[in-house]
């Protein structure tokens, strides 16, 4: 198959050549043959581009620019457009891209010509040229950012963890709460995240653990974790679910030391630990956000780890962690014939 060649439109200077010889009465083919263009080339820039006392190569330039803007479809966001207007009010408004896009298509559901695109907005605010406009614009915008950020960020530069094994083939039963033994993790952060306080929750009994970090290497939370999750009984330390952090990248070594399996759950998605994340906002009522976490002892987190556990909880019918998992530790403990 011949090879595909791409078109390039008439450069000035070929212009200038084809003004040239058509005043010397060449023939379009000897024009054609000189400039390396085909016949048809320079019979349509002769019939489009010439004025009524003839062709020149400024002129030309100019009417082939003025026919292009013309051809191409307005912008929807013009500075004239009545889209642009509304566009302008509602971002004063302090109404993001997103919401207007949406309440473009709801005022004007049948015409298409009024619908925009949030990311047709943002190319709109952070075209404009500098000056107070595009400052006032972007004001509007809920982060304010003075450049686009891309939608995507590129890759994680952080390193894969190894050897993940993905909560999507943890067993249904962890996820249903029908058997406890069963743990998410994490760790909080102190000032500066300079110190760190690893967190541990039952599942099922929304029971505490908190261990003391020195600081949030992957070693620290091996230790940490192993020492807690070696605290209780074996029947109830059987999984361990956690997000992406790099402190976790030691996890095979924790699944050795406890005997613990271990999950991760996919990027960006606390919901996947929801109990922990919920025990996470109820910590901070004891250990507030931006505060030395690196002065805590070991008793002292335990102690705050005994009155969170003691608190009634609602979806416990108003039993505390402790009473539930004490429950669960005396069926863990029955033998098998005494169990119902």
């Amino acid at each position: 198959m011949p090879e595909k060649t791409s078109y390039q439109q008439l450069q000035p200077e070929e212009r200038v050549t084809i003004a040239s010889l058509h005043l010397q009465g060449s023939s379009m083919r000897a024009m054609a043959r000189i400039l390396g263009r085909s016949p048809g080339t320079i019979s349509r820039e002769l019939v489009r581009n010439s004025s009524p006392v003839g062709y020149a190569s400024v002129p030309a330039a100019a009417l082939c620019s003025a026919r292009r803007r013309a051809a191409r479809r307005p912008s929807k966001l013009c500075l004239q457009s009545v889209c642009w207007r509304i566009t302008l009010t509602l971002l004063e408004w302090k109404w993001s891209p997103q919401q207007i896009s949406g309440t473009l298509k709801r005022m004007y559901p049948t015409d298409s010509t009024q619908h925009v695109s949030h990311e047709t907005i943002y190319t709109a605010i952070y075209a404009q040229p500098r000056g107070e406009l595009r400052r006032q614009l972007i004001a509007c915008l809920r982060h304010g950012h003075g450049t686009r950020m891309p939608r995507t960020r590129g890759t994680d530069r952080r390193g894969q963890i190894p050897d993940m094994v993905s909560i999507h083939v943890r067993p249904p039963e962890i996820e249903d709460r029908l058997l406890p033994g069963h743990w998410e993790g994490d760790f909080i952060k102190g000032a500066n995240n300079q110190s760190s306080v690893g967190v541990l929750v039952e599942r099922t009994s929304r029971l505490v653990l908190l261990a003391k970090m020195e600081d949030a290497t992957a070693a620290s939370a091996l230790a940490g974790f192993s020492a807690k999750l070696n605290s209780i009984v074996a029947p109830l330390r059987q999984s361990f679910t956690y997000d992406q952090g790099k402190e976790m990248s030691r996890h095979q070594e924790l699944t050795a030391a406890t005997g613990v399996n271990v999950y991760f759950c996919d990027p960006h998605s606390p919901w996947q630990r929801g109990t922990c994340e919920n025990t996470n906002g109820l910590l901070r009522q004891y250990l507030p956000k931006g505060t030395d976490l690196s002065v805590y002892s070991q008793d002292e987190l335990d102690a705050i780890a005994d009155s969170l556990n003691s608190r009634p909880r609602a979806t416990h019918a108003f039993h505390s962690p402790f009473e539930v998992f004490a429950a669960t530790l005396a069926s863990a403990s029955q033998p098998p014939s005494s169990k119902h």
